[in-house]
């Protein structure tokens, strides 16, 4: 372990410690211990920044969450209301599982985390009402979230079973809340 005096890059090193942790050994794996090895830095590091589990487990998810963002901010034609909604909604769901699956698989093991932990909850949240606002610009509220519930749904059964990601599908069943 390398000696560090100052390092203001610790806090986010600990995070992405924090991340690979989970990606490799699942939430079970997760401990101040093995991010503090990870990340290279000692365990008081760990504990100072991120008192509890919880607190760093929130931080990874929000982490985890912004890349989800991203993929949605960078989908410009949902705000368009002449494009077709599901299909973009469909493109959207497709780009984000086509891309590091590792990833995707550790943002829904850290958002399933919640059901045990309260803690995450709130940040769980997130990503589905920021989705839900952006569909509720051309649809109403309880629309979009029914159709944020379904694009949830899906990715996860994709996950689970490990199936393809059928765009086609998606999209049908996406203007079928719409009609």
């Amino acid at each position: 372990m390398r000696t560090r005096r100052y390092d203001p890059e610790r806090r986010q090193r600990i995070i992405d410690a924090a991340i690979r942790v989970v990606g490799s050994k699942g939430i079970g794996g997760l401990s101040h211990r093995s991010v503090a090895r990870e990340a290279d830095v000692p365990l008081g590091s760990t504990t100072y920044h991120f008192k509890t589990l919880d607190e760093l487990m929130v931080a990874a998810l929000r982490q985890a969450n912004e890349g989800f963002a991203k993929v949605v901010a960078a989908h410009h034609a949902l705000a368009d209301t002449g494009s077709d909604l599901p299909a973009e909604l469909a493109d959207l769901l497709g780009e984000w599982l086509a891309g590091d699956r590792v990833g995707v698989e550790l943002e829904y093991e850290l958002y399933l985390a919640a059901l045990r932990r309260p803690a995450l909850r709130p940040v769980a949240a997130e990503w589905c009402e920021e989705l839900a606002e952006v569909v509720a610009r051309r649809t109403d509220p309880v629309t979009a979230r029914a159709m944020v519930a379904l694009m949830d749904g899906i990715s996860l059964q994709v996950l689970l079973t490990g199936g393809e990601y059928d765009a086609g599908y998606t999209r049908e069943m996406l203007a079928r809340l719409i009609r």
